[in-house]
């Protein structure tokens, strides 16, 4: 389903449950508990909605997750919004483990750590970053990067991604590699990446990482995006290759092809699919 399909459904979702809400002199803005985690929430935003009404964003990623997270575990969360798989990830770990979530821009960021407020008992599991991830020897920072998925109408929407771009005042650009030194280098077992087309330069600088600890990869593949950045889906999907991952269905983890054909078979302008990408065993 197009990006476009989905936010139209949202839309509509949105109209009603908005109006009901108001009926009964209730605002957009929400604390609330689903499956027992605490959010505030915007409800006129798609990420925040979508915890609203179904109790997570992208039930089946918290799935694949859920299959490939165990206690003790350190996991890394790219591109981590508003804390919606850096939660259930921080749960998954356990209190023997470690979750690093990674966000650029100030709006988002804050949604973040208000979020991890909320849920004191996992958020000393979670260390988090103001941080555009990047390979190595690139400087700066884009001035904005897309987080929110506005649900009324805005004038600065991509015509495709139906995002809106948000400042990332505040953040530095670092290699993931670089940071995870810092850190005392440690294991990396699993990586859940959303990161809008910038994945080829975030897995660059993730290459020791990659390499050494060949972790597995929960992750967007999006063309239109990465073609956006100047990148393509075939040249992140051979850097993988190249380092002994495979792709697999996100639902069923069967193998898929990544030849050109079947990738545009897959994934039709304007779409996005979520894989997971492994070196199998």
């Amino acid at each position: 389903m197009r990006t476009a399909q989905k936010v139209a459904i949202a839309k509509a979702l949105y109209l009603a449950v908005s109006t009901a809400r108001k009926a009964v002199g209730r605002s957009d803005k929400v604390v609330t508990r689903r499956k027992g985690l605490c959010y505030e929430l915007d409800l006129g935003e798609g990420f925040d909605l979508a915890i609203y009404l179904f109790g997570a964003f992208e039930p089946s990623t918290c799935r694949a997750l859920a299959a490939h997270v165990k206690p003790g575990m350190t996991v890394l969360d790219l591109g981590a919004n508003i804390g919606s798989h850096t939660l259930h990830l921080a749960r998954l770990v356990g209190a023997a483990g470690r979750v690093h979530a990674f966000e650029p821009t100030a709006f988002a960021y804050a949604k973040l750590l208000r979020n991890l407020s909320l849920n004191p008992e996992l958020a000393s599991r979670v260390a988090t970053y103001q941080c555009f991830l990047t390979r190595e020897g690139a400087n700066g920072v884009p001035e904005n990067v897309y987080s929110s998925w506005p649900l009324v109408t805005r004038p600065d929407v991509h015509p495709k991604l139906l995002a809106q771009p948000k400042s990332t005042s505040g953040a530095r650009a670092k290699t993931l590699d670089q940071i995870m030194i810092e850190n005392g280098d440690p294991a990396i077992h699993v990586i859940k990446i959303d990161v809008d087309g910038f994945e080829c330069d975030v897995l660059s600088g993730a290459d020791a990482i990659l390499s050494r600890h060949k972790p597995i990869l929960v992750m967007e593949l999006s063309p239109y995006i990465l073609a956006e950045r100047g990148r393509s889906a075939e040249e992140l999907i051979a850097f993988l290759l190249s380092r002994g991952y495979r792709f697999f269905d996100l639902k069923s983890e069967k193998e898929l092809r990544t030849d050109h054909a079947a990738v545009s078979r897959m994934v039709h302008d304007g779409e996005s699919i979520n894989v997971i990408a492994r070196v199998p065993q």
